[in-house]
């Protein structure tokens, strides 16, 4: 077995890593000495602290961490939902967000939902249709273009979601802990669509998840987060080749190592 490869805190990958070994001179992300803070005086959160991290262009990176400890609120700042209270988020490229609802809209169709993405961006009215085919063919959707998103599964529902963000060709694909909410058979099933997708696309992925597991079953890196405010505790390069299962054991004894991390960071938090 092959356990993840830790490196404590601070910034960015550290030179020498296999990440830090083989990044472009230019990032896909740069995160740099961002805080965020929500409100003002006595009532404020302090969400991020100095949180700085880079993001190879290809490269799929999981951000963990408890609940609270920033996850979200740092794709927000990546997605340009939000500003940074200090320092500076650049995100070089189209970038899309996925959330853990597939917030399809009720009233169109699953192709009308990928050609919203479509139109939005200046696609022509007669590529349109058959380029949100295509995109529906890739997520094995094609047979249910036609159907409304409440005649779906909550998987298939997601698999739009997949479909809906790939139609804003986007270079960099923001996921809020997309799978969260589905059984671990679709879940399973969807992680062999989005590693295939990934790789055929040469796409950057940053992927929040709450799911220890998981990061070490998709991430190249997992970026754990100490509890708030969120600063980078430590990052884990597992190492594993590809493709990976959920089940097998180096899988296992990689998410054992940071989930051993992790508990750390929550104690410390508690006490």
């Amino acid at each position: 077995m092959t356990p993840a490869r830790a490196h404590d805190a601070a910034t960015r990958a550290p030179a020498g890593s296999p990440v830090a070994a083989s990044a472009p001179a230019t990032p896909a992300v740069v995160v740099d000495d961002v805080s965020k803070r929500f409100g003002s005086g006595a009532s404020s959160v302090h969400a991020l602290d100095h949180v700085s991290l880079d993001v190879a262009t290809g490269e799929f990176v999981c951000l963990i961490g408890a609940s609270g400890c920033g996850k979200s609120t740092l794709l927000n700042l990546m997605a340009g939902l939000d500003h940074p209270s200090a320092g500076t988020v650049d995100v070089r490229g189209r970038c899309s967000l996925m959330f853990q609802e597939s917030a399809l809209f009720g009233w169109l169709t699953v192709a009308g939902n990928v050609e919203l993405a479509l139109k939005l961006r200046g696609v022509r009215r007669a590529e349109r249709r058959a380029r949100a085919r295509e995109l529906l063919d890739v997520v094995h959707l094609g047979a249910f273009a036609d159907k409304r998103p409440h005649e779906l599964s909550g998987g298939m529902r997601q698999r739009v979601a997949l479909a809906r963000a790939f139609a804003q060709d986007a270079d960099v694909l923001l996921m809020d802990e997309p799978f969260g909410a589905l059984d671990a058979m679709t879940r399973d099933l969807l992680h062999d669509e989005l590693e295939s997708l990934w790789q055929q696309r040469g796409l950057t992925v940053v992927f929040v998840t709450h799911n220890v597991r998981e990061a070490a079953r998709l991430a190249d890196r997992v970026v754990l987060l100490s509890s708030r405010p969120g600063r980078v505790a430590a990052t884990f390069t597992p190492g594993l080749p590809r493709p990976r299962r959920m089940e097998d054991p180096a899988t296992g004894a990689a998410a054992g190592e940071i989930t051993a991390r992790l508990r750390k960071e929550v104690a410390r938090h508690a006490g």
